[in-house]
């Protein structure tokens, strides 16, 4: 699916969709990509996901985990399955609708090329199913916090590695 026609925002209705704010960042899109799907390198650069493994295949799991935003000082253990993998413009992860833990979710992370040398990055989890308007309420706030840390993160860590300061 192109991230042309793929928009999260016309798709999900707000109640249900947390997202960052739009971040642009001054490196080339495949570099950000790069940065993405280097999952071993996460605890190097990404506040919110500290670990993270998976082989990135279409359904493949994507093990992973999280600094506890909602119990400050801990780890939750997390894992959800690939649903979209489009280099250079979106990664997606999505955890399934399943009797014991009825809160499907589905989270979007959409790089916009600007250009050759910049991109535009913004995530959003959509929080589905008959739970999702109360998982949002509830979750929200410190996933927002989460995606706005993640995504200046990234831009710090892209932009770094765009100027040759790190590899």
């Amino acid at each position: 699916m192109s991230t042309a026609l793929y928009d999260p925002f016309a798709i999900y209705d707000a109640s249900i969709l947390v997202a960052s704010d739009p971040v642009e960042i001054d490196a080339p899109a495949m570099l950000v990509w790069r940065i993405l799907t280097d999952l071993p390198r996460y605890g190097e650069w990404n506040p919110f996901c500290v670990w993270a493994q998976s082989t990135l295949e279409m359904g493949a799991p994507v093990h992973m985990r999280l600094v506890n935003y909602a119990n400050p000082g801990s780890l939750a253990p997390n894992c959800e399955y690939i649903c979209a993998f489009e280099p250079g413009r979106l990664l997606s992860w999505e955890l399934p609708d399943v009797e014991a833990w009825p809160y499907p979710a589905r989270r979007d992370q959409i790089i916009e090329p600007l250009g050759a040398e910049r991109c535009r990055y913004q995530s959003t989890d959509a929080f589905i199913g008959p739970n999702g308007i109360h998982v949002t309420r509830f979750c929200g706030p410190w996933v927002t916090r989460a995606f706005n840390d993640t995504a200046r993160a990234l831009k710090a860590r892209a932009e770094a590695m765009h100027r040759g300061e790190l590899s």
